[in-house]
């Protein structure tokens, strides 16, 4: 894990170096002043010389002065150090998660991954912070205080002979159970999460369901779940505190017993009790802050082994294949003999066989009911899923051999579901392009019939849209993805199913806008309504992931039973509703 972690610190190597340093000096002045004390009351007390008092007294002064600067130092440092460390190690995950397919997303949940780039990194710093200070001040205080312990009475240092075995036996076995626990605690973290996120991103599902009082049940049981794991994970850290004090306790009564004694027999100064009260005192201090150390390694090591495994994950889909600085001559489409599935294990294909040639250009209506493989079709055109076998083709050239940015530069695809991020209107059209004039901009919103609620606004492109374009109903906000989609100039333009909120009139219009302004774009449209895509150039009717039929709307009327079915099944819908 640290070979791992390690380049994420490593820019702040100076500040841990130092801040070490600081460490182990605040330790040593902390520990030389019991000595100084020692002398004040075996020479300066029993002599009564003030002058001698009031030296050491001054030098205890200076060493405490000195230890406090250390010990400030070392804080601020190991701050500095930690948080830039998990400011680092953010950065990379984020980094990485961006580079992930699809698949790669999927296979962690989207609560897992936000916890690990969280919670699990928040741990990892805080361990880094705590790791300085402590991992060096305890083993110096530990190893330090044993030695001047030793060299004041070897006798009395034999009762370490019976307080550190049982001192280590203990921590040993809280550290065997309280791993797994640590493990699982985090994973009740992701599972308490999820639920957060589905409830809020679905909070309006919720509601027009009265389905609160299940959603409250169901946070219930996974907060439940995270209370009692981590009191049994805790617990266990908790039984630490108890047991190690009844050893350090016992301890000192020993040493008090026995010290007592030889004080009393003159084979002990007054003094070096005193001084050895002090170092017994810290060294049972120190093996309980060691103990916690590792109770806090333990949890670190379960949060770096999840980072790492964000942090291992090879994304599915990579530039590899690529050539540098392809870019798509045209928007033809070829498909040749493309399969896909989304498990390389499982059995079920979800395309199969799929054979197409669309010219540049072209409009192509895509129809197909609930798991036809519609949206799975178009995915593999941009590369957001890689097909298992066959190629597929974009201006001529198959899509692996193109950069990711340049063939999705090319491609432009509003999904099924819409996504606005908090902001403006312009700031979220300015995805499509950053440089977009506001010329541009309004001909995009045009295009998409997006300016008929756009000029009715007192803002306009400056109108807030809250998050996740709350502001804004489905229909307006689907106008608002397709005018974003529109800004890149694309080679090709997926829409899926992006008119369903929209009315008749409204799609009739934006198929218009596209049949004028976008005459050398090749147009992909899945829709459930014939008479969106009925004057399509191609129309490719889809089921259990092949392609059954292709022609135009008359083409297919005539050969295409299924095509011909939902026609008339609509058409006699909307008669009945008109």
């Amino acid at each position: 894990m640290l070979k791992k972690l390690w380049p994420y610190a490593r820019p702040y190597r100076k500040w841990i170096i130092l801040g070490v340093v600081c460490s182990a000096a605040e330790a040593v002045f902390e520990l030389l002043i019991p000595l100084v004390m020692s002398d004040i009351v075996d020479i300066g007390i029993e002599n009564r010389d003030t002058v001698f008092i009031m030296q050491k007294g001054v030098l205890m002064i200076a060493m405490a002065m000195a230890s406090l600067c250390f010990g400030l130092g070392a804080a601020a440092l190991s701050a500095m150090a930690g948080q830039g460390f998990g400011a680092n190690l953010r950065r990379a995950e984020y980094d990485h998660i961006q580079e992930f397919a699809f698949s790669n997303i999927e296979k962690f949940s989207t609560a897992s991954l936000v916890t690990r780039l969280t919670n699990d990194a928040a741990n990892m710093q805080m361990t880094l912070m705590m790791g300085m200070r402590l991992l060096v001040r305890a083993p110096v205080m530990l190893v330090s205080a044993l030695i001047l312990s030793i060299s004041i009475s070897r006798q009395l240092s034999s009762i370490f002979l019976v307080a550190l075995p049982l001192l280590a036996a203990v921590a040993c076995v809280i550290l065997i159970r309280t791993g797994p626990l640590f493990q699982a605690l985090q994973e009740k973290t992701d599972a308490l999460n999820l639920v957060v996120q589905e409830n809020l991103a679905g909070i309006r599902v919720v509601k027009s369901f009265v389905r609160e009082d299940h959603e409250r049940e169901k946070f219930g049981e996974r907060n439940a779940d995270l209370k009692n794991t981590s009191q049994r994970a805790f617990g266990n850290v908790v039984i630490n505190m108890p047991i190690m004090m009844m050893i350090v306790y016992g301890t000192i009564i020993a040493v008090m017993w026995f010290g007592g004694h030889m004080v009393f027999a003159g084979t002990l100064e007054k003094g070096k009790l005193i001084t050895y009260f002090t170092y017994i005192t810290q060294i049972m201090m120190s093996l309980m802050m060691v103990s916690m150390i590792f109770m806090m390694l333990t949890r670190s090591l379960a949060c770096a082994r999840r980072i790492a495994e964000v942090l291992d994950e090879v994304p599915a889909i990579t530039d590899d294949h690529a050539l540098p600085g392809a870019e798509a001559a045209d928007g033809s489409i070829t498909f040749d003999h493309v399969s896909f599935k989304y498990n390389p294990e499982s059995p079920e294909w979800i395309l199969r066989d799929v054979n197409l040639r669309i010219p540049s250009g072209a409009t192509v209506g895509i129809l197909g009911g609930t798991s036809s493989g519609k949206t799975t079709l178009v995915s593999l055109i941009p590369r957001l899923y890689e097909a298992s076998q066959g190629t597929v083709s974009v201006g001529g050239r198959p899509v692996r051999e193109y950069t990711m940015e340049n063939l999705r530069d090319a491609v432009s695809m509003v999904l099924q579901k819409n996504t606005l991020f908090t902001g403006t209107i312009r700031e979220n059209l300015l995805w499509g392009n950053p440089d977009a004039s506001e010329e541009e901009l309004w001909d995009a919103c045009r295009a998409a019939c997006a300016s008929e609620f756009l000029e009715k606004m007192p803002d306009g492109l400056d109108t807030d849209l809250g998050q996740g374009g709350v502001n804004v109903s489905g229909g307006q906000k689907q106008r608002l993805c397709i005018a974003r989609a529109i800004l890149k100039k694309p080679k090709v333009l997926i829409l899926d199913d992006s008119t369903s909120a929209v009315d008749t009139a409204t799609d009739a219009k934006i198929r218009q806008a596209f049949a004028s302004g976008l005459r050398d774009t090749t147009k992909l449209i899945i829709a459930q309504r014939v008479a969106s895509v009925q004057e399509a150039d191609l129309i490719l009717v889809m089921d259990a992931g092949r392609v059954i039929a292709q022609g135009t709307h008359q083409e297919l009327m005539e050969s295409c039973e299924i095509y011909r079915d939902v026609y008339q099944s609509q058409q006699e819908g909307a008669s009945i509703g008109g």
